[in-house]
């Protein structure tokens, strides 16, 4: 089930927490991953780790040259790209608006989404030369929901979410499957740039009263990434624990 054998991926930021756990599965699907992040010591330890002839990348994806110049290296390495991850990002200062600087606004939309549309369009002409491609990109419940005190996280995963569904029907006749994934609060280092108050705020929301584990969103990936993802495109799965119903 959900074989990826002979497949390559690029997950992006998967130095660390949900991006290495989803390399990490992709990898154990068959996959080899190129396994990106702006930390290029911790993605080589997480190219390691998994092995599988993991590639590691050290890469600023918000610098759109350097994003071109990793995808042809990964394209020339391996000698195809079937999958991409998108799953770098940040959540930003935790404040109301209006003690958000224009510096705090744009550091979170040039990683959280600049990022995404770089890759997807620095990896399309190539899945649409070869007729198949799966692009997953993670947005966030809060970009369904909007969370107070985190205005431009919120924004930027709803930009994601609007972003996967407009290239999604553009390349929809040409064997190309682009989905988003909507997780809750996940247990990872990111909720070390929010306040214990914000990320209580966000449990309490969770019918299932947790937190969410980067594994559960690997699974959901998994699926999304893979040839039996035949006939999904343009959605985005929510991995909230009850949270979002629509």
């Amino acid at each position: 089930m959900f074989e990826l054998t002979g497949q390559t991926a690029i997950v992006t930021g998967a130095g660390t927490g949900i991006g290495a756990v989803i390399a990490q599965r992709l990898t154990t699907a068959g996959a080899r991953v190129a396994v990106a992040d702006i930390d290029g010591d911790a993605a080589k330890d997480v190219a390691e780790k998994i092995g599988g002839g993991a590639i590691p990348l050290a890469l600023d994806v918000t610098r759109t040259e350097l994003v071109e110049a990793a995808i042809a290296e990964v394209i020339r390495k391996a000698g195809s790209l079937e999958i991409l991850v998108n799953n770098a990002g940040i959540a930003g200062k935790a404040a109301p608006i209006w003690e958000q600087t224009d510096s705090d606004w744009h550091r979170v939309m040039n990683l959280n989404i600049n990022a995404p549309f770089y890759t997807c369009r620095a990896v399309l002409p190539h899945m649409r030369s070869k007729g198949y491609g799966r692009i997953v990109n993670i947005a966030s419940i809060a970009g369904k929901e909007g969370n107070p005190n985190m205005v431009a996280y919120s924004a930027s995963k709803a930009a994601v979410i609007g972003l996967t569904k407009s290239i999604a029907k553009e390349v929809a006749t040409e064997g190309i499957c682009i989905n988003a994934v909507s997780p809750a609060v996940i247990r990872t280092r990111i909720l070390e740039q929010i306040t214990p108050e914000q990320v209580d705020y966000m449990v309490q929301r969770i019918p299932m009263k947790r937190t969410g584990l980067p594994e559960e969103v690997a699974a959901v990936v998994h699926f999304l990434a893979s040839r039996d993802c035949s006939f999904v495109t343009g959605q985005c799965y929510d991995v909230s624990g009850g949270r979002a119903t629509y």
